[in-house]
C-alpha cells in the first residue's frame, strides 16, 4: 500500500512541476537588421538607463558605437533605437559580437573599451569579468553584415543645380554630366 501512495505522490509533483515552468528570460535588448550592413540596437522595457556599445569583429576589431563628447555612456530609452540611429558595419571585417552595457550611472567609455580589449580573447564576456561602478548588465549579440547594393551617400551638385549622382567620377567637360564652374575673375 505504502509503494503506491509513494508513486501517487511522484506523479502528482511531477505533473505540478510540468505545469509551473519558469517563464523565459526575455532579452535586454534586440537587434533589428535595417539593411544589409546596417542594424538598430533597441533596448527593452525595465532595463537600467544607460548604456554602451561596443562591437567586436572576426579579425578583432573592436569599435565604439556610442561615442560622445564627453566619452561617456548615454540615456538608452526602452522600445527606441539606441542614439535614435541606425549602425553600419564594415562587410570586410565579417561577423560581429554586440556588446550592450546597461548601467544605473553614467560610465566613463575608455575603461570599458580597455577592458574588453584585454578580455578580447574570451568566450563570453560578463558584467563580473568588468571593474565598473555601480549596477551593470552586459547583452551579447551577433550580427552578420551582408554585401548588399552600393549605399547611396549624395551626388555632386553642378551649375543650374544639376545633380550627379556618379559621386564626382564622371569626366569633366568631356561628355560628363558635370559642367565647369570657373570662379569669377574681381
Amino acid at each position: 500500500m505504502t509503494r503506491w501512495t509513494v508513486l501517487l505522490a511522484v506523479l502528482a509533483l511531477g505533473a505540478a512541476c510540468d505545469g509551473a515552468k519558469t517563464p523565459d528570460k526575455s532579452a535586454r535588448v534586440q537587434l533589428k537588421k535595417t539593411g544589409a550592413a546596417t542594424m538598430e540596437v533597441i533596448p527593452s522595457e525595465g532595463q537600467l538607463p544607460y548604456c554602451l556599445l561596443y562591437t567586436m569583429s572576426e579579425k578583432g576589431v573592436i569599435r565604439q558605437l556610442t561615442l560622445t563628447r564627453e566619452n561617456r555612456s548615454i540615456r538608452c530609452d526602452a522600445n527606441k533605437p539606441v542614439a535614435n540611429t541606425s549602425f553600419r558595419v564594415p562587410v570586410q571585417e565579417g561577423k560581429v559580437r554586440v556588446y550592450v552595457f546597461f548601467s544605473d550611472e553614467r560610465v566613463q567609455a575608455g575603461p570599458v573599451a580597455q577592458q574588453l580589449y584585454d578580455l578580447r580573447d574570451k568566450e563570453r564576456v560578463t558584467a563580473m569579468d568588468m571593474r565598473l561602478p555601480g549596477r551593470v548588465f552586459v547583452e551579447t549579440l551577433e550580427f552578420s553584415p551582408e554585401t548588399g547594393e552600393p549605399e547611396v551617400t549624395g551626388g555632386v551638385v553642378g551649375a543650374g543645380g544639376v545633380v550627379s549622382s556618379d559621386g564626382g567620377t564622371g569626366t569633366v567637360g568631356g561628355g560628363g554630366s558635370m559642367v565647369p564652374v570657373e570662379p569669377n575673375s574681381d
